[in-house]
């Protein structure tokens, strides 16, 4: 996974054929994984084409190394990628879909470059009360996260009894 997941291009979105072409399947099977596998879902752009983000792609080749490699059956493969999903961390394999819903504190790399740590000159020159401020505000975000998080563990649930 290691070895596809760094063939994957920096971008935000990707078509159908772009994701076939990266895992090497055809486009009725991502379709067929998708009605299979709930965490499986792009979207669709405004002419019903489907979008799927990078996250959607790594999951995809986690599907297929499941299913190809490691010979796992659709059921098997279903419920070793929701352990993974729900426990990362357990499984060694360092898989890409065990990560949290693509959520992370670090900006995207288009702005890192803009959104560097200040210079200690400019951290020293910020007060007690807009330290305490920023630090605040790091918190609400976090929680935000963390409610965004459960709500999609949630939604996935509801997804799953369909």
């Amino acid at each position: 996974m290691s070895q596809a997941a760094a063939t994957i291009p920096q971008k935000l979105f990707f078509k159908i054929g772009e994701v076939c072409e990266i895992a090497g399947v055809q486009a009725h099977v991502l379709r067929y994984w998708e009605t299979e596998f709930s965490m499986l879902a792009p979207q669709k752009n405004r002419a019903g084409q489907r979008t799927y983000r990078r996250r959607d792609v790594e999951i995809a080749l986690r599907i297929k190394e499941l299913l190809y490699d490691e010979q796992y059956t659709i059921a098997g493969a279903k419920k070793k990628l929701a352990s993974e999903v729900r426990a990362p961390g357990r499984d060694n394999s360092q898989s890409v879909a065990a990560k949290p819903a693509g959520r992370s504190l670090q900006p995207p790399p288009s702005l890192a470059a803009k959104l560097r740590a200040p210079s200690s000159t400019t951290a020293a020159a910020l007060t007690d009360d807009q330290r305490a401020s920023l630090k605040q505000f790091a918190r609400e975000l976090r929680e935000l996260l963390d409610l965004l998080e459960q709500g999609d563990t949630e939604f996935e649930k509801m997804r799953s009894r369909k």
